[in-house]
């Protein structure tokens, strides 16, 4: 009996040594820990070799058809049978509302204004400041009718001296400015 009782008080002791001796004053110190690694993995550089890939390298391509992820496929190439396509068959998936207005419009003189213009009237600071060439008027015989899904296509790979726009706008912003920019062809 009085054998089982100090197994008893040494292994509670034991147990408290070893869950103290994990304890440290220093915050940061984690303590114990079982295969570290799987914590704070190795990060390899890019340029680096690696001998775990057939190639030997790092950084490689992504499997063929794969989407980053928070990316989205345009499915219309980059071509002029692609803009043919988008204005044709692509339109705005957004409710025509007061709140995507108002958004539209911020977003329109946040990213669009310094070309053309705040009114689209291609007087934005780019032009009349800088002396680049002027976009064409919103008004303009040849944009007042343009589809939306042109307008879409438009910048989200750009045209002319406008560069794309995709990086910088989501989806959802893009249709919300060409909301607001057909208010300004209306006016």
């Amino acid at each position: 009996m009085l054998r089982n009782k100090i197994k008893g008080v040494v292994l509670v002791s034991l147990i408290g040594v070893v869950t103290l001796s994990s304890c440290s004053k220093v915050k940061r110190d984690p303590g114990l820990e079982y295969a570290p690694q799987m914590y704070r993995p190795i990060a390899y550089n890019p340029d680096q070799k690696n001998e775990a890939f057939a190639d030997g390298k790092t950084a490689q391509k992504p499997v063929e058809g794969t989407i980053p992820q928070g990316f989205e496929v345009f499915h219309y190439p980059n071509t002029p049978e692609g803009y043919e396509a988008a204005g044709a068959e692509l339109h705005s998936p957004l409710a025509k509302n007061e709140a995507n207005f108002e958004e539209g419009k911020k977003l329109f003189l946040n990213m669009c204004s310094q070309c053309h213009g705040k009114t689209g009237m291609a007087d934005g600071a780019v032009v009349a400041k800088a002396g680049f060439p002027a976009p064409p008027h919103y008004n303009s015989d040849a944009l007042k009718n343009l589809p939306e899904g042109k307008m879409f296509f438009t910048i989200t790979y750009g045209k002319g001296a406008m560069g794309s726009h995709a990086s910088q706008l989501s989806k959802e912003e893009r249709w919300k400015i060409i909301q607001y920019i057909q208010y300004l062809q209306k006016q």
